[in-house]
């Protein structure tokens, strides 16, 4: 009798093992497939990054905005709304510690300081790492670094990035309107 609840308390952690990987990745998906898709504007990075090789490391230009609630401290959570501008491109249309429930896409992020004087919260976007199979992302860092330096002001380097709920999931990196991949593949042959 004994044997057969061990058993049962067995098969019920390894299901339960097994659920929460499966509904985090049904999560992803989900936003992946049914979320809006913004573009955000990258910027360079440092190429120092101690991990690099496994996945490319972002920056972007979207790092501030104004806020005139002077409750926000440092590191709390506060909610981005955002919307596109005229080349599709997100920027934020407000601030807030708390759903305003305006239908629209929001994503959370943590505060890293605010200018009260400003009226700015200066935060950092959490989807700042593309994971890409281990042998491309060198490579991908290396395009991305040179097109997102040049001086060019017609290349373009930016992040497509699934919004829904206040889950963001990055899609792809753009080069000047390519995937990245195209100039992985292109840069192999």
């Amino acid at each position: 009798m004994k044997t057969i609840h061990i058993f049962i308390i067995f098969i019920a952690v390894a299901l339960l093992q097994l659920l929460v990987p499966a509904k985090m990745i049904y999560d992803k998906e989900s936003v992946l497939i049914t979320g809006t898709v913004y573009k955000f504007k990258t910027q360079p990075i440092d190429p120092n990054d101690p991990f690099r090789g496994k996945y490319v490391t972002l920056g972007y230009e979207l790092t501030t905005a104004e806020s005139f609630d002077s409750t926000i401290q440092n590191r709390d959570r506060v909610l981005l709304y955002l919307e596109k501008d005229s080349l599709g491109f997100a920027k934020v249309k407000s601030v807030s510690k708390t759903d305003l429930k305006m239908g629209t896409d929001f994503i959370e992020v943590e505060v890293d300081y605010y200018n009260i004087n400003a009226n700015r919260v200066h935060f950092n976007l959490p989807f700042d790492r593309y994971y890409m199979e281990e042998s491309k992302a060198k490579p991908a860092e290396d395009i991305y670094r040179k097109f997102s330096r040049r001086n060019d002001t017609n290349n373009q380097t930016y992040a497509l990035v699934a919004v829904k709920n206040g889950d963001a999931v990055l899609k792809d990196v753009y080069i000047n309107d390519k995937s990245i991949h195209y100039y992985i593949e292109n840069e192999e042959k």
